[in-house]
């Protein structure tokens, strides 16, 4: 998934998915907490691929998981290629009205657009983004 994406969370708490999106999300997916205070979308093979990574792992590996999944919301699109976003997980975000839907390679992020910006602004400087390549090894 790639591109930046805005869209605004209505009074229900339903956010509209951008096509391009939804082409990779596919009608059923999820969200969840992320390490960063945006949310992440996974479609429902990337999912089960993150399950069952965790599944294979220790015990004591698979709690450290378990915000993860105890925060996670199976999500459909409705008939206007809109998805209801969960309190708890709007919260936890801080999605308030304006969202950037953000494609992150094999899954999506849901930022407050004011946030984003400024994350945005940070790692989009040549300096950090000649780092990020070097790192990556290109």
């Amino acid at each position: 998934m790639f591109g930046v994406y805005r869209h605004t969370i209505d009074a229900k708490g339903r956010l509209a998915i951008p096509s391009r999106i939804r082409e990779e999300l596919g009608e059923t997916f999820y969200v969840t907490i992320s390490s960063e205070k945006c949310l992440t979308a996974y479609s429902s093979e990337s999912w089960q691929r993150m399950m069952d990574k965790v599944v294979a792992l220790p015990k004591a590996a698979q709690i450290k998981a378990r915000p993860l999944f105890a925060h996670a919301a199976k999500c459909e699109l409705d008939s206007q290629g809109r998805v209801l976003l969960p309190q708890p997980l709007r919260d936890f975000a801080a999605l308030d009205k304006n969202v950037a839907v953000v494609g992150n390679g094999e899954c999506a992020q849901l930022w407050d657009e004011s946030t984003w910006d400024d994350v945005d602004m940070v790692e989009t400087t040549p300096e950090n983004i000649a780092k990020v390549l070097e790192e990556l090894g290109f």
